[in-house]
């Protein structure tokens, strides 16, 4: 399992530093070309340069912004999703009841209606995670070598087991069958709920009221269930996210051009200062190569930005700042099977901290 780092930043410089490298030999070549094969008309002002960076800095911002709000809007949901179950939980314990029975069950037989109930509520939140985990064109943990390398580090339930193997045990043989043959295998799971639901109101274990609530609690789970499936289907507006990339990379190419010129000026004023000073001369002699670290610190930070926004506006991918569904739905399995007062030894236990979030 995945595991938190002690240095999250030690994560960052590991997850970027094929970038890194790149930035120092976009630096370095137009030193060598300037400062040792006498390019003295490879220069920039600087002015252009700076107002082109200021205004990336806030195309950048908004979009991080914008998939921040993304990412915050799955958690809410989740959390809804938290709050709708611990309720069914309770409805499934207080409205299924002999009160209006009409031929009265043993209690065992009560039970095993309830936690038959429960166990489809969470094959629903195992289908709908898996959905939620499905590949799609636009998000890049599949694409990019970084992401790629950052998610062998963690270990994702959904990747690792299929759905049909996670349905075991919560499924009767036939319903299983009949979810993993629809399209919309979340759906399939929350009509069969709503079939139930329906018998037991023919039985007259649940009233006319009851089946009403329990009708609009099915019809808030369909509204969680769609809100996520939103998300995931449609992307951070694609303009948006390729232009800002395209930028970065123009910004990339021209600073050091522009920030070598400064540095080469800094370097003359310093010679000039302390002309007969040995240490003055040298120094500023050599000023210009101390643009390579600057420019590729700035390369860095504008491009780190650029990749926080990217893993955080799709929240479902499996990246390790997504919102870990796996750890929730785990919690809220216990939750709810400990409140129809199922054996505890066939509850499974909470998942690892971090096991499937957090960089």
């Amino acid at each position: 399992m995945y595991t938190k780092p002690k240095y999250p930043i030690a994560v960052v410089f590991r997850w970027t530093r094929r970038y890194i490298y790149m930035f120092f030999f976009i630096s370095l070549i137009p030193v060598i070309l300037y400062e040792v094969l006498g390019f003295n008309w490879l220069t920039l002002p600087w002015q252009p340069i700076g107002l082109i960076g200021t205004a990336l800095a806030f195309i950048t911002g908004f979009k991080n912004n914008a998939s921040y709000d993304r990412q915050w809007e799955a958690r809410k949901i989740y959390g809804g999703i938290v709050n709708a179950s611990r309720l069914f939980a309770t409805m499934v314990n207080d409205f299924i009841t002999y009160e209006y029975a009409i031929h009265e069950k043993p209690d065992e037989e009560l039970f095993k209606v309830r936690k038959a109930m429960i166990l489809r509520h969470v094959a629903w939140m195992t289908s709908l995670r898996h959905a939620l985990r499905q590949k799609k064109s636009w998000e890049t943990a599949a694409v990019n070598s970084s992401d790629r390398e950052h998610m062998k580090s963690i270990k994702v339930m959904e990747f690792e087991h299929s759905l049909a193997e996670e349905l075991e045990g919560y499924l009767s043989e036939d319903e299983k069958n009949y979810v993993l043959g629809k399209t919309n295998k979340q759906t399939a799971v929350l009509n069969l709920q709503s079939k139930h639901i329906r018998e037991l109101n023919t039985e007259w274990l649940v009233d006319n009221f009851r089946h009403m609530e329990f009708k609009k609690m099915i019809g808030e789970l369909f509204t969680l269930q769609g809100k996520s499936e939103r998300i995931k289907n449609f992307p951070y507006p694609r303009q948006f996210a390729t232009l800002n990339s395209f930028f970065i990379w123009i910004f990339i190419i021209i600073l050091p051009i522009g920030l070598m010129r400064e540095f080469d000026l800094t370097g003359a004023s310093l010679v000039a200062s302390g002309a007969h000073n040995f240490m003055y001369k040298l120094i500023g002699e050599n000023f210009v190569w101390l643009s390579i670290p600057f420019s590729t610190i700035i390369m860095w930070i504008f491009f780190a930005m650029e990749r926080v926004g990217d893993t955080s506006e799709n929240p479902f991918e499996g990246m390790g700042n997504d919102v870990p569904i796996t750890t929730i739905s785990r919690g809220i399995e216990i939750d709810i099977r400990e409140m129809i007062g199922d054996d505890s030894n066939e509850i499974p236990g909470p998942l690892p901290e971090y096991a499937d979030t957090q960089m």
